[in-house]
């Protein structure tokens, strides 16, 4: 049964909880719809798909999104109470810290089952659909990152500028310009028609170019080559192996990761376990790094929340890529930074613990 001082904490939780992971999400989907609005308006996207296609980003990013807004809502709702001495109180009716983690155990466990489905069920899902969405629209052989008539566009850091003037009834391109200068001696292609392709299984991007002429050379000079072509292919720079690999397995039913012997695959399991096993660590972190009185200099335990907050995230996704390249050895895993993280702040914290200090007081004596 749980006391009145139980639901008291876990009344305050719930709420500091809402707003947060309220605010979270329409941060996080005002900034999605900004991008997706700019794919509307370069035509790679539909305007009717638009609600579908931010809902499914929302679905796939909530379970990264919950960890954070407990935590943080676990330490504001602490300091509140702190604050106005309630701590105190609780404290002078025997409702100590061992109380305070069962409450807030008691809170982190049915939120890491909802984080645990968001990670193992929703987010595959939503990253599958997202595939289909995107593959559907690369396949429109209209657009190089959302190509339209009349924009240049680049690619590779600017060293690849395309342009094209018009796009016919066909879907094909008109009045092609390409400048590449990746090489030594720039080119420049210059076709009256252009087709654009992508492998999505690769990556690999070709425009198929049509009665055109090419030149390789610097501007400036005389040294020039010259050629006319009736199709030429013209390669683009693939995507990234790796990032393609993890766009893949992203998609994955959790079920296909479960025993493999594949060390992406059991990266992107350990991936998406984190988010679940990460709410346990950050109620076990947050009770030490809140100062219980008001009396007390909370600076340091605030900067060290602060250090530790940033810690864990940044060690996360390098941790899951020291595991994916063999850095670390298999039987470590992945999760091993939040016991490493949940370690070091209670060391730092150890001189101010009371139970060493009631240590010291009877050696001392």
């Amino acid at each position: 049964m749980l006391s009145v001082a139980d639901r008291y904490l876990l009344s305050e939780t719930t709420k500091v909880f809402s707003a947060i992971i309220l605010i979270l999400l329409m941060i996080m989907a005002s900034l999605l719809m900004l991008r997706t609005l700019e794919d509307v308006n370069l035509g790679a996207l539909s305007s009717n798909a638009v609600l579908r296609y931010l809902g499914l980003q929302i679905l796939r990013d909530t379970a990264s999104l919950l960890p954070p807004a407990f935590f943080i809502a676990v330490l504001v709702t602490l300091g509140r109470l702190a604050r106005d001495s309630e701590l105190i109180a609780f404290g002078a009716c025997g409702f100590g810290p061992i109380r305070l983690y069962r409450a807030l155990l008691i809170f982190a466990l049915p939120l890491s089952v909802i984080t645990g489905w968001f990670a193992l069920i929703g987010q595959p899902y939503a990253s599958l659909q997202l595939q289909i969405i995107e593959d559907a629209r690369t396949e429109r052989s209209t657009q190089v990152a959302g190509l339209r008539a009349g924009r240049f566009y680049q690619q590779d850091d600017g060293n690849i500028t395309f342009y094209a003037a018009g796009i016919d009834d066909k879907n094909r391109f008109q009045g092609v310009f390409i400048q590449d200068r990746r090489a030594e001696k720039p080119r420049l292609v210059l076709s009256e028609l252009g087709l654009y392709q992508r492998d999505a299984s690769t990556g690999e991007q070709v425009i198929m170019l049509e009665q055109g002429r090419r030149y390789d050379g610097r501007p400036g000079t005389a040294d020039y080559d010259l050629a006319e072509f009736d199709r030429y292919m013209y390669y683009l720079e693939p995507e990234a192996e790796l990032e393609v690999e993890r766009r893949r397995r992203a998609a994955l039913p959790t079920r296909e990761l479960i025993g493999s012997d594949s060390l992406l695959d059991r990266a992107e399991l350990g991936h998406r376990l984190s988010a679940p096993i990460a709410i346990f660590v950050l109620a076990l972190l947050a009770i030490p790094l809140t100062t219980l009185s008001p009396r007390q200099r909370g600076t340091g335990r605030l900067l060290l929340a602060l250090l530790a907050y940033f810690a864990f995230f940044n060690l996360q996704r390098l941790a899951e890529n020291w595991f994916e390249t063999g850095v670390t050895p298999t039987w470590m895993g992945m999760l091993w930074y939040q016991a490493a993280i949940l370690l070091l702040v209670y060391l730092s914290l150890m001189p101010e613990s009371f139970w060493l200090r009631q240590i010291r007081h009877r050696l001392g004596s």
